[in-house]
């Protein structure tokens, strides 16, 4: 029998009041409200790295960070955000090496239906977002499910990034779109 967590992570429609999920979203609520009021920085990023599925070595986040589980949370070495991450991780976010975050960013990966029908019965999905090595993102940025972006991406603040790129490009605007490519030579 698949459970809601198997079913929530790999895209399928999902029940969020489940008792497994609820408990791990209160678990998760009562850790980061001890990190996100806890001043010493390697406490506190202690404190977030223990909920987490993986992160590298160098991980530094400032206070304000909320996520649903954690579990589905996946950070490459290297990793750097400022105030106010949010990562709505019902499916995969995946970051690779070498990301920075600017203040008030959110990676989503909640898909709601549009038929209100489902929506008001509860239905839940989800769809993965990644992030390739190299990222950069201003401040405000908004990712949004099902996303991937290549290495070597810059977003500019307040983009909201609604489809897939490559590498080596800055995005812009909303919704992002390719303001030139980056040189890397």
């Amino acid at each position: 029998m698949t459970s809601e967590r198997e079913k929530m992570t790999s895209g399928e429609p999902y029940n969020q009041f489940d008792r497994e999920l609820i408990s791990r979203r209160i678990l998760c609520r009562k850790q980061l409200q001890e990190a996100n009021n806890t001043p010493d920085n390697e406490k506190r990023n202690g404190l977030i790295q223990d909920l987490l599925a993986k992160s590298g070595p160098k991980f530094f986040v400032e206070t304000g960070i909320e996520f649903d589980y954690g579990f589905n949370i996946y950070i490459g070495d290297n990793f750097y955000a400022n105030y106010g991450l949010t990562l709505l991780d019902t499916a995969p976010i995946t970051f690779g090496k070498n990301c920075y975050i600017g203040p008030n960013c959110g990676l989503y990966t909640n898909v709601h239906p549009l038929n209100a029908k489902e929506r008001v019965a509860d239905v839940e999905m989800a769809a993965p977002i990644t992030i390739g090595d190299d990222a950069w993102f201003g401040g405000h940025v908004t990712i949004v499910p099902g996303v991937t972006l290549g290495n070597n991406v810059v977003v500019g603040a307040g983009s909201v990034v609604t489809k897939s790129f490559g590498d080596d490009v800055v995005l812009v605007g909303n919704p992002a779109k390719v303001l030139k490519k980056i040189d890397n030579n």
